[in-house]
């Protein structure tokens, strides 16, 4: 099984959170499994390509 790394916080009684490879695309949950659940979803479509332009983050070593 893969694991990916997410950021998430809550605010008020919602639960949001992102890719931490894709920080550009956001979503919420009123649970914290419920995000999880959606953070699953969009990664499906943001890596299945139903999603376009998608941002990365990437990492250069410059020295």
């Amino acid at each position: 099984m893969e694991s990916k790394k997410y950021v998430y916080f809550q605010r008020d009684n919602v639960w949001i959170g992102y890719w931490e490879e894709f920080p550009d695309y956001m979503t919420q949950g009123e649970t914290l499994e419920e995000l999880q659940g959606n953070l699953r979803d969009i990664y499906k479509d943001i890596t299945d390509g139903s999603i376009p332009c998608v941002h990365h983050v990437g990492e250069l070593q410059i020295a």
